[in-house]
């Protein structure tokens, strides 16, 4: 598994440069803190009723200030966070506080919903797979609802809201029929049901890390664990506070989310709770395997050690015989014997063969 130690220095002094951006600017300043991954931001709008569905991108904010919707519910995305001026535009098209606009563009937040009276301001986090070295990384969404629309802002095109995207188009469901708290709850459901995938490949990936130390650890294992350790830690930080803001939508009044909706509501909080269960499972795992890998390399220090006692112990007795007739006496009967030598040697083997079956037979050669 590559690591990713040698980008975390450069991405702590770039969150710390990003933040020092903000200091004494104020409150509502449309400045973007966080990494930019996307060259320029795309916005996209679909408008649809139960019978029909628009779809429309705009590549200039001229075009987005004469276009004027025509269908009962309006979704605008818009992919990349680094133009204020876009933020700016969107602002004021839809009367967004500056406070919100603020909390768009800072990619930092931890999951929250905020409500305006005329909206509900809701930020939550998308978890991604790197292909290339299998590490997770996490990007922000957030999201707008109002009385017949719904604003999503994400900080890259990640294909996650494609499913719904194709079930407006081609109206299965009740995605056209319920309005945009159904299609805010789908976007919610599509992040929620994501979270079960980066949790599935971390679960896969300490089993195997768990077998591995069980049986040979390795000079990487430990260094393994730890990321393990801040992935979930990520992961931890997100679906927690998700928690509380979804069962805040169950509770809240009727403005936003109708009484048909709820239900939708009450299952994404159970598959929350889920998935909060399984990651704290996953942590206790991984916590344990610090633990596991200290007992692995100690034992394996003690057999190595062991090996090389029994070793020394085998060869001690013939180290001591020899040195016996090394000795400079002028007398010493053996010596003068003519098969002294060979009964020298014999002595040696016999003494070396018979400690030999004894560490056998005490299971100490396995």
């Amino acid at each position: 598994m590559t690591s990713s130690k040698p980008n975390r220095p450069r991405m702590r002094a770039a969150r710390r440069l990003s933040q020092a951006a903000k200091v004494g600017l104020a409150p509502g300043a449309l400045i973007h803190l966080g990494e930019r991954k996307t060259e320029q931001a795309a916005i996209s709008l679909m408008e649809y009723g139960e019978s029909e569905i628009i779809e429309h991108q705009f590549t200039s904010l001229a075009e987005s200030r004469t276009y004027q919707p025509i269908l009962p519910v309006l979704w605008l995305n818009v992919h990349g966070l680094h133009e204020p001026e876009v933020m700016a535009e969107i602002g004021r098209r839809f009367k967004l506080h500056p406070l919100v606009l603020e909390d768009i563009l800072n990619t930092n937040q931890r999951p929250k919903i905020d409500d305006y009276g005329d909206y509900l301001f809701i930020v939550a986090r998308f978890f991604e797979i790197d292909g290339d070295n299998n590490q997770i990384g996490s990007d922000q969404v957030s999201l707008v609802l109002g009385p017949n629309f719904v604003l999503s802002f994400q900080e890259r095109p990640s294909g996650r809201f494609d499913p719904v995207r194709e079930r407006l188009r081609q109206d299965r469901g009740q995605i056209r029929k319920l309005g945009a708290d159904y299609l805010a709850y789908s976007l919610l459901d599509a992040i929620v049901d994501r979270y079960f995938t980066i949790l599935e490949n971390i679960g896969e990936r300490t089993e195997e890390l768990e077998d591995m130390m069980l049986d040979r650890p390795r000079p990487g294992s430990l260094q393994t664990v730890h990321q393990l350790k801040r992935e979930t830690l990520s992961l931890r930080r997100s679906i927690w506070p998700l928690r509380e803001v979804i069962n805040s939508l169950t509770r809240a009044d009727d403005r936003f989310f109708r009484p048909e909706t709820r239900p939708y509501l009450r299952d994404i909080y159970d598959h929350t709770v889920h998935a909060i269960e399984s990651l704290e499972a996953n942590r206790d795992v991984i916590a344990g395997m610090l633990d596991i890998y200290l007992s692995a390399v100690s034992n394996r220090v003690n057999q190595e050690v062991r090996a090389l006692t029994v070793v020394a112990i085998i060869f001690m007795p013939a180290t001591l015989i020899s040195g016996i007739f090394g000795m400079n006496f002028k007398v010493m009967p053996p010596l003068d014997w003519p098969n002294g030598f060979l009964i020298a040697l014999g002595l040696m083997a016999a003494v070396a063969t018979t400690l030999s079956l004894v560490f056998w037979r005490r299971r100490w050669l396995e």
